[in-house]
């Protein structure tokens, strides 16, 4: 599948609130639609340099998400992205084009968006939703009410929005999370986190069957960590039996050491695997993919680590989280996780 971009830019100051791209709004891309539960993919590239930037910094209270449910301080956020959108990002300059797809849940024909960066190439003056197309996530912020994050719909994203904890590095134009330690936690959660949750392309939150293909890949680097920091889940969404789980969770240490935490069961209790080490504030690249029962881990394309999913996993619904989801807490506005993103795709296939 070839895919091509040409994108536009916007103005983004770290640390203020605001909207918008500068230019016209993000185009969509067009496609040929398959039928409902055919494969699907959602891609956000662009290559970027190295980065001095330093974190955000803390602001007011920040909070966490509860188990793959999304809670908004001050009143419910929308869910939803702005249309459906799948096959996105930035390619070698020109329209965007490609063959549309579905998501695991079937639906509309996907339709790409994300006129926002040339060539694989990231603007530190753009907000992260003119670098990267974010219309198929939702943004988790560590900030809202005791229990109840603040949480920033793909509508939103898509239109620029930036503040202190999600903004561009203004050095390399990475798409950068800060998560101070000092977050309002969720009920299911010790914990406070800035992170993506997937949705899907005509809207609501991402839920799809392990059956199939699904695969995360990620470029990134991270900054500052106190202890360390999960930088991409599959997580339960709704199923059977009901969980607040993470199937599993990739975290990176402060010493440079990559594992990945496995869950035994919808109700817990979870096998821990190293995975190697890189050292902190270095660039690297993930792959985590589910594929029927075996879990993927690839680490700067080396060999692949596989692991068993228990079956009793089958009938949950999953979605892809990435970001920074700091496994401390404290009190804190300056202490906590950085994370830097340079390139993002998902896929789900049969």
């Amino acid at each position: 599948m070839s895919l091509h971009a040409s994108v536009k830019v916007g103005v983004s100051w770290a640390g203020l609130l605001v909207f918008g791209c500068a230019g016209a709004a993000p185009n969509s891309a067009t496609g040929s639609g398959g039928s409902p539960g055919s494969a699907g993919m959602t891609t956000i590239t662009a290559s970027g340099g190295s980065s001095s930037g330093g974190p955000g910094t803390g602001g007011s209270s920040p909070s966490s998400d509860s188990g793959g449910q999304s809670a908004a301080g001050g009143g419910d956020q929308s869910l939803g992205g702005s249309g459906d959108q799948g096959l996105t990002g930035g390619g070698q300059g020109g329209d965007v084009q490609g063959t549309g797809g579905q998501s695991a849940s079937g639906g509309a024909p996907a339709a790409g968006g994300g006129n926002c960066a040339q060539a694989g190439v990231l603007d530190p003056t753009a907000a992260p939703g003119c670098n990267f197309d974010l219309s198929v996530w939702q943004l988790q912020e560590p900030i809202g009410g005791p229990g109840s994050p603040t949480t920033i719909s793909s509508k939103q994203l898509t239109s620029g929005f930036k503040d202190t904890y999600f903004f561009t590095d203004p050095v390399d134009g990475a798409m950068s999370f800060w998560d101070p330690e000092n977050g309002v936690t969720t009920p299911n959660s010790n914990f406070p986190r800035c992170e993506l949750r997937e949705m899907t392309a005509s809207g609501p939150a991402a839920n799809w069957l392990p059956a199939g293909t699904h695969t995360l890949t990620a470029t990134l680097k991270v900054t500052q960590v106190p202890s360390h920091v999960a930088v991409g889940q599959i997580h339960i969404g709704s199923g059977t039996p009901a969980s607040t789980k993470p199937l599993l969770e990739l975290y990176y240490a402060s010493n440079g050491d990559i594992s990945l935490s496995v869950e035994k069961s919808p109700a817990g209790d979870n096998d821990t695997h190293s995975l190697g080490n890189v050292p902190l504030g270095t660039k690297w690249k993930y792959v985590i993919s589910l594929s029927g029962h075996t879990i993927s881990l690839t680490i700067n394309d080396g060999t692949a680590q596989t692991f068993a999913m228990s079956p009793t996993f089958d009938k949950e619904g999953e979605y892809f989280k990435a970001g920074a989801y700091d496994q401390s807490a404290g009190g804190s506005s300056t202490v906590g996780a950085k994370v830097q993103f340079y390139s993002l795709q998902v896929f789900h296939g049969p």
